[in-house]
């Protein structure tokens, strides 16, 4: 099956996002063209309870609707426990006991792509293939991508991948948008976000970027005219800059150029990127996914990409 050019993010369905209007977004995004749906085992945890809310709602709707085989169904494992986040959980036990506890929530057979949430350095990433690759074999998992992985450890997996005949990470999960994030905005060494040296290893291994954050948190439709106002304080320490002021006039410019929303450019933006990048979005009501989902039409020339990040014409 082939993904669909927008991914749909479901971090808080089943908690901020409760199981009713969790169940309107999935709708709206299949109705809208969608298949390719992300989540992870530690989404929707932060609310006191049961966890793997975002799982098990995925699960009972795909269950109500009948719907399975119409989607791309993708998750993520492997994750530190919330409570400490500096302790890396990254041996096959930890691994194999979250991917069990996904199928379980899921209530499916197999993920179609199966994501390690995070990495440690300390083991050998020749170890993760093969562990990988085995759960592969048995048939719990079609493929595997990483996320929040540096390129020197995906190029060192990959490469032994290849070297011993086996399925290599398909893709890679970042941070990445067209806003550049403040530097003391990134506080947690475990987020993995493009820049220039990864931009490059992307585009020579022709691997997939499944982008996250990708529309930075709404930025350049809550700014209107230069005013800031309805940013919260956390986006405005996070993103607010005269880089991505000037990025924010250009994006409004260009959507009127082009008759479209501004929602449309910035994430037409990853998607015309000379390497298949597929963003994954988090709209928080039907009103915004749709907004988002017509970008799966729009494709934006290398020019306008330059002139969207720099303000250069030629």
């Amino acid at each position: 099956m082939t993904p669909s050019v927008i991914c749909l993010g479901t971090a808080d369905y089943g908690s901020i996002i409760d199981k009713q209007h969790a169940y309107k977004m999935l709708d709206t995004y299949m109705d809208g063209g969608g298949n390719m749906i992300d989540t992870a085992h530690v989404y929707a945890n932060w609310l006191p309870g049961e966890k793997s809310f975002s799982e098990k709602t995925i699960g009972q709707w795909m269950k109500d609707r009948g719907n399975r085989n119409s989607l791309l169904l993708a998750t993520k494992g492997a994750h530190p426990d919330l409570s400490s986040m500096h302790v890396p959980r990254m041996s096959q036990a930890e691994i194999l006991k979250d991917l069990d506890e996904s199928l379980q929530y899921l209530m499916t057979e197999c993920i179609d792509i199966y994501w390690l949430h995070r990495d440690d350095p300390n083991v050998p990433a020749g170890e993760i293939i093969d562990i990988l690759n085995g759960e592969r074999e048995k048939g719990k998992i079609r493929s595997f991508g990483c996320s929040n992985w540096s390129t020197k450890r995906v190029r060192e997996a990959n490469d032994y991948a290849i070297e011993h005949r086996l399925l290599p990470f398909v893709a890679s999960q970042l941070l990445y948008s067209l806003a550049d994030l403040n530097p003391e905005a990134m506080t947690d060494p475990t987020i993995a976000m493009m820049d220039e040296e990864s931009w490059n290893f992307y585009n020579r291994a022709e691997m997939t970027v499944m982008a996250f954050t990708s529309q930075a948190r709404g930025f350049f439709v809550k700014v209107k005219n230069g005013d800031i106002s309805a940013l919260k304080e956390w986006e405005k320490a996070s993103y607010l800059n005269p880089v991505n002021l000037g990025r924010q006039r250009r994006a409004v410019e260009l959507a009127s150029d082009l008759t479209v929303s501004v929602e449309a450019v910035v994430l037409s933006y990853l998607i015309s990127q000379p390497f298949a990048t597929i963003p994954i979005v988090g709209s928080q009501n039907p009103n915004q996914l749709n907004a988002s989902l017509g970008a799966g039409d729009l494709v934006i020339s290398q020019e306008q990409i330059r002139y969207l990040e720099t303000g250069e014409t030629s």
